[in-house]
């Protein structure tokens, strides 16, 4: 595993969509951390709030929620930092990588184990590399049991649609509906295939509760 990686730039040949502030590089000072992938950049008089690219903080209501927010704090606050814009999201925040005396923020993050590899939007395997790191280390949130550490996106659809549950009638499918309550990758395939869980399958890659099906 490349322990340098959290610091090189990421070679972002495009961005998630064409917006106009493209390839925009912002300079200023961090006054305010929202959470783990959020912040706000004073850039003269105007403040901008700045998502971090690549990366997904837990949620403030998830489990290390508060701990990520105070890492990304601990990187960035009061510090001044460059911004490589590549993109905007639709709550109109600006998406960069954040750089903080040589330091890539993003990378570190997810190093640290505070955020995931947005792997739907990742330009980069460095940082999918560093969050298998952080897993086999153990390193932050990484150190929780596995039905406390759902994706960060997987937790925001659940919370929107109401939790999942199996939608057969097969009698072996009642009650079980997360990756913490399988015993096996077979059970787990079980369940994803059979009983309709496709809340198991976090990343949409098609293998269910990858910590017992990698």
């Amino acid at each position: 595993m490349r322990r340098t990686a959290w610091v090189i730039t990421f070679g972002l040949a495009c961005s998630m969509g064409a917006v106009p502030s493209l390839g925009e590089t912002l300079e200023g000072r961090v006054v305010g951390v929202t959470d783990g992938d959020t912040l706000t950049l004073l850039v003269g008089s105007e403040t901008r709030k700045i998502r971090l690219a690549q990366i997904d903080a837990p949620e403030r209501a998830q489990p290390f929620g508060s701990r990520s927010k105070q890492a990304l704090s601990d990187l960035a606050y009061g510090r001044t930092v460059t911004v490589r814009v590549i993109d905007s999201d639709d709550y109109g925040r600006s998406v960069g990588e954040v750089y903080a005396d040589g330091v890539h923020v993003n990378s570190e993050m997810v190093r640290q184990g505070y955020a995931w590899a947005y792997t739907r939007y990742a330009r980069s395997t460095d940082i999918i590399d560093l969050e298998e790191e952080a897993r086999a280390n153990r390193a932050g949130l990484w150190s929780l049991p596995e039905e406390q550490r759902d994706a960060p996106w997987v937790w925001r659809r659940d919370r929107r649609k109401g939790t999942p549950r199996s939608t057969s009638t097969d009698p072996r499918c009642r009650d079980k509906r997360t990756c913490g309550e399988m015993t096996s990758c077979e059970e787990a395939r079980f369940f994803h295939r059979e009983c309709g869980l496709a809340s198991l399958d976090g990343d949409g890659d098609g293998v269910p509760c990858e910590s017992l099906c990698r």
